[in-house]
């Protein structure tokens, strides 16, 4: 699936859930799917510079040239934006990521649904994301893949 399309999809399963206290239940109910990041990737190096809570980022790119991510965070709202976002933009290539709209975002209305510091921290976590493909994308071109 592309990026629009999975954008598209948690637009849709949003649209059901008329209540914030719903979706951000929800949201709770995402980030408990997260898979566990491994300890060694929970350091200074990956933590997420602006963020509220405590969150780290990790990214490999696979042997078929797409980044994959590992988050997590001590917050279990974070917790289930990560996971959203981790949806929305693993497995793909470094192009594709870089220059992805992430319109969802304001389609189901989290970033007016968030605190001023949880959007700072959601900006900080989405920039870090870009500069990580970025950085694999001049990788990439440099080795002539």
């Amino acid at each position: 699936m592309t990026i629009n399309e999975i954008q598209d999809d948690i637009i849709e399963e949003f649209a059901d859930i008329d209540d914030w206290m719903d979706r951000y239940a929800y949201i709770i109910d995402m980030g408990n799917t997260l898979p566990p990041m491994p300890e060694e990737y929970k350091t200074p190096q990956y933590i997420i510079e602006g963020c509220q809570s405590r969150a780290w980022l990790h990214a490999d790119i696979t042997s078929e040239g797409l980044i994959h991510f590992t988050a997590d965070s001590d917050a279990i709202i974070v917790k289930g934006i990560i996971s959203m976002l981790l949806k929305v933009l693993n497995d793909h290539s470094p192009a594709e990521i870089a220059d992805a709209d992430l319109y969802f975002i304001d389609k189901i209305g989290l970033a007016e649904n968030l605190s001023p510091t949880r959007s700072n921290g959601l900006a900080a976590l989405v920039k870090q994301m870009k500069l990580y493909a970025i950085a694999y994308k001049a990788k990439l071109e440099n080795e002539g893949k």
